[in-house]
């Protein structure tokens, strides 16, 4: 039976609100008893309190400083104690590229209605549901896009990605990360990136819960180059918040499993292993509030690249084309005159996966609903149905606030491969290529006929 929790940070009792950390990419510092941070070294002889001192890296030794990302901690027990011996084991619903499956047609326009639990109990491995995949994990590029359902708490059962690092949108109830780097309460309109080689388990504050998942094989997210936009506006760093350092001090038999290379290993140690006492550096999980996302646009004419929305950005090392880009709809002002509005029709490069938080997606008012997802592949049309065409097509131009609306898009420059459950299993809408079926025919050759 387990130990009742010691969970030891600012913070203590059950319910507050976690404490966070502002800016994106900051160095920072936090312990969760005092004098447990060395000053002016990271390694001492001894360590106060008795504890360990260990560097966790998420960018190589000798990566660019302004692009070097590690973090100091000082825990309990070195990692090497949170690890033992490993057993393969099977995770059938989560998985990574390349996921090619003969059978599965991936060349069309998809679109999936909402998930269902369907009463199932599922934690947040369990629940893990692949919808594509792109790239190749063993080679650290691309991505995978997922659906998590979470009807319970992991109880003494922890899990780390040593494959990528994970964008978190959630659509419906509450959840907790538990970190070794401290806590993150996580609600639908925020996002969190959990990193990579990062320890920590999830609880069901309140649910069930169901939300959307980019997994990263690739460089780190990092915000997009504004250009002439200038230093304002978008996503600012000041809105991202990282946690205040927490740990657990525990001694309770526990699992943590670990993605390797699309694998799932698990392993049997005998405490906790979020036992980090105090921390400094840059690299760690951080939760930011999509209403905090400050949105440029048109103010004159014309409907600008989607890309205007990006609020994060994975590099290729290609200038201009990312691995992936997470790029979000919101709540919005069109003022354009003499513009059509919506998303115009277009054949793209990037592959784009769509995910819909709440509310009416403009180009799409029908069957795209609240935790649906749609998939245009690379270099297939795709825009507006007849009913978004033909209402902005005919609309009275005057300033109009585009609301109630939250949606988002994973897109990437390599195409994305359904899974065998998004094709067979997940509910898919075989009517949706339909929605552009009725589009009429409108040309007419007289000169200055609209």
């Amino acid at each position: 039976m387990s130990q009742p929790r010691n969970i030891v940070q600012q913070l203590i009792t059950n319910g507050t609100t976690p404490g966070y950390m502002p800016g994106f990419g900051n160095d920072f510092e936090t312990e969760a008893l005092p004098g447990a941070l060395p000053q002016g070294m990271n390694s001492p002889q001894k360590c106060e309190y008795g504890l360990y001192a260990e560097q966790l890296s998420g960018t190589a030794f000798t990566a660019p400083s302004h692009q070097n990302e590690r973090t100091w901690c000082y825990r309990i027990r070195p990692s090497v104690k949170h690890s033992y011996r490993y057993k393969k084991i099977d995770v059938p619903y989560w998985k990574s590229a390349p996921n090619i499956d003969p059978d599965v047609v991936s060349l069309g326009q998809y679109r999936w209605s909402p998930f269902d639990a369907n009463g199932q109990d599922l934690n947040w491995i369990t629940g893990m549901r692949t919808m594509t995949s792109a790239g190749d994990v063993n080679t650290q590029v691309g991505m995978a896009s997922h659906v998590y359902l979470v009807t319970k708490s992991m109880e003494d059962e922890y899990f780390f990605s040593a494959d990528s690092e994970l964008l978190v949108v959630p659509q419906e109830g509450r959840i907790r990360f538990h970190t070794e780097l401290g806590i993150i309460d996580l609600e639908p309109k925020e996002i969190a990136i959990i990193p990579r080689g990062l320890v920590y388990r999830v609880e069901l504050l309140e649910g069930p819960a169901r939300g959307f998942v980019c997994e990263n094989y690739g460089q780190k997210f990092e915000l997009p180059a504004r250009g002439p936009i200038g230093a304002n506006c978008m996503a600012n760093p000041r809105d991202f918040k990282a946690p205040v350092a927490a740990f657990e001090d525990r001694e309770v038999t526990s699992t943590v499993t670990v993605k390797w290379c699309g694998q799932f290993h698990v392993t049997e140690i005998q405490q906790s292993p979020l036992d980090v006492v105090a921390w400094h550096g840059n690299y760690a999980p951080i939760k930011y509030d999509l209403r905090a996302y400050c949105p440029v646009g048109a103010v004159l004419f014309d409907h600008p690249d989607p890309s205007i929305f990006t609020v994060l950005t994975a590099p290729s090392g290609q200038p201009g084309t990312a691995n992936i880009d997470f790029v979000l709809f919101r709540e919005r002002w069109m003022v354009a005159e003499d513009t059509f509005r919506p998303p115009w029709y277009h054949k793209n490069i990037m592959s784009e996966l769509m995910g819909n938080i709440y509310g009416v997606y403009d180009a799409k008012p029908d069957g795209f609903a609240p935790g649906g997802i749609s998939l245009h592949n690379m270099m297939l049309p795709h825009g507006p149905d007849k009913n978004a065409f033909e209402g902005a097509s005919n609309s009275k131009l005057q300033a109009e606030k585009l609301d109630n609306t939250m949606s988002f898009m994973f897109e990437t420059r390599f195409p994305q491969h359904l899974t065998e459950f998004a094709a067979k299993e997940a509910p898919l809408q075989d009517d949706y290529i339909e929605c552009w079926t009725d589009l009429e025919k409108h040309f007419d050759g007289t000169p200055g006929r609209k």
